[in-house]
């Protein structure tokens, strides 16, 4: 009983912390662009050196 009194107020607050983090996330703009990087891997747009001669 005494480790379940220990253990709630643990993950209230881990739990608090993953909101925190979360909400951090979304006010700096993590979650604006979806598929970017999924459109931005399949189109190489790096040219390739030409060498000379």
């Amino acid at each position: 009983m005494d480790n379940l009194l220990m253990l709630i107020p643990v993950a209230l607050g881990l739990g608090f912390l993953g909101l925190l983090g979360f909400l951090w996330a979304l006010k700096s703009g993590q979650f604006d662009d979806l598929d970017g990087a999924a459109h931005r891997i399949l189109f190489d747009d790096d040219e390739q050196p030409k060498h000379g001669a």
